[in-house]
């Protein structure tokens, strides 16, 4: 087990799988009403692991509408988020982590299991 430490910018605690993406931009990268991401991936009941994000201004209200359709990842982790992600995670009180280096969360693969509490992210292989 790997356990990396980061900013607890939502309090949370959450347990699954991760999902691992490049970069997302909830606009666009993930229908709201499934989760499925564009690639055929699902966010929902998973832990989403982003190294950075790309921003729209309809972010936060994505983010809440997957958790309205019960399609919202657990938790994400992030190397740097920004206001309109922490914003929706807040409405839709999905934890969320960032200020963990984009190397370390390379080490991340999809499957893998993690715990996320507090900024503590713990990953399973």
């Amino acid at each position: 087990m790997v356990a990396f430490k980061g900013r607890a910018l939502v309090k949370g605690f959450a347990e699954g799988k991760a999902v691992v993406v490049d970069e997302i931009s909830f606009y666009g990268d993930v229908d709201p009403e499934t989760g499925m991401l564009f690639d055929g991936r699902s966010l929902r009941d998973r832990i989403l692991v982003s190294y950075k994000p790309r921003g729209s201004t309809v972010g936060s209200y994505i983010i809440y509408a997957l958790k309205m359709n019960g399609a919202s990842p657990k938790a994400i982790i992030m190397s740097s988020s920004e206001p309109i992600i922490v914003a929706g995670c807040v409405l839709s009180g999905i934890p969320l982590v960032d200020g963990i280096s984009v190397e370390d969360l390379k080490t991340i693969k999809d499957g893998d299991l993690i715990v996320v509490k507090e900024g503590l992210v713990l990953v399973n292989e």
